[in-house]
């Protein structure tokens, strides 16, 4: 497979041609071509430019607003709310950040909730930026139904996502993201296109029966949630945060109102920041974290979560990004009216 070698500027600026060519403004495309230039830099290859038809779809349909205008609200004193104006996340939540710290700051814990957005990225781009200001921090969001529940033999939940992320002081935080579900739904989109099978316990196919397959599992098929009912149950709760709290569609509305163009459909993210300074510990909170965090680290065969994220966005600094050319061709095709 033949690739191009890129850097993380050319990468956001073809986001912002191809989105803005279809009907974006260059706030919006900009918000966008950030996240998805991060996802390729740090090698999360399913949530970057593998992710443009959905973007590119979900404007010529009509279902994303391009010109979309966030608006941020403080709804309490620790609470936030940002309303998206139906356009994608990413502007939203660079709108609503500072709102959600100063929060935090102010009261120890706040809460954001982020409505009328239409989320497709990974969530850790917008935690990291949050735990670097020196909060910790929890970002949740929902999708269409992808998941079976523990026992049942039909989709109903998202793949609901969460991540969490932890300040450390002068080094990068540790942000962890992952899916409820037993893999995200990209990384068996990826295996499809790819021609890879996947492991058993990821999905089921369109009869309830177990596959590797990663196509018969998109096809009328379904992911299982990992550790059975225990990833279950967390996307029941993801569900009840992010729909159930700020009043946006559950998995199963978004699917009945969504005009199924493969762009993302429209919903709600929530997201908590918290200040470690205001707990009671301000003085040692960080050094006695660091202790747990080494004595993790310091363990044969232990990972600390975001680590090969950093390692890869050391090594796409130093020696590009490589994409795929068939990918990069399918991308600059975006550039061109659509017919």
């Amino acid at each position: 497979m033949s690739e191009t070698m890129m850097t993380e500027h050319d990468i956001q600026q073809l986001v912002e041609d191809c989105l803005q060519a279809n009907g974006c403004n260059a706030e919006n495309a900009a918000a966008v071509g950030r996240t998805i230039a991060a996802a390729e830099r740090d090698g999360c290859a399913s949530h970057g430019l593998f992710r443009m038809p959905g973007y590119i779809a979900s404007l010529r349909s009509g279902k994303v607003n391009g010109q979309a205008q966030p608006t941020v609200t403080r709804l309490s004193s620790s609470v936030v709310k940002v309303d998206g104006d139906h356009g994608y996340a990413p502007l939203a939540l660079e709108m609503g950040r500072q709102a959600l710290i100063e929060a935090a700051r102010e009261n120890g814990i706040a809460a954001m909730a982020l409505v009328n957005v239409h989320h497709f990225a990974a969530l850790w781009v917008e935690v990291e930026p949050i735990a670097e200001a020196g909060c910790c921090a929890m970002a949740f969001t929902t999708y269409k139904p992808a998941v079976v529940p523990a026992g049942a033999k039909q989709p109903l939940f998202g793949t609901n996502p969460m991540c969490f992320g932890w300040p450390r002081g002068d080094q990068p935080p540790m942000v962890f993201d992952q899916a409820s579900a037993s893999m995200a739904r990209g990384e068996v989109m990826i295996a499809a296109r790819d021609g890879h099978d996947v492991p058993l316990g990821t999905g089921v196919d369109a009869d309830g029966n177990p596959t590797t397959e990663p196509q018969k599992i998109i096809d009328g098929g379904a992911l299982l949630p990992f550790g059975g009912h225990k990833g279950s149950t967390i996307a029941m709760m993801i569900e009840l945060l992010v729909a159930g709290l700020t009043g946006m569609d559950f998995s199963f509305e978004a699917q009945k109102n969504d005009n199924n163009d493969g762009g993302p459909p429209n919903g709600g993210e929530f997201m908590l920041a918290i200040d470690p300074n205001r707990f009671g510990d301000a003085d040692n909170w960080l050094q006695h974290s660091e202790s747990f965090l080494e004595r993790l680290t310091g363990m044969e065969g232990a990972h600390m979560p975001g680590n090969r994220r950093y390692a890869n966005r050391a090594k796409s600094a130093a020696e590009g990004i490589a994409v795929s050319d068939t990918l990069l061709a399918g991308c600059k095709e975006f550039l061109k009216p659509a017919v």
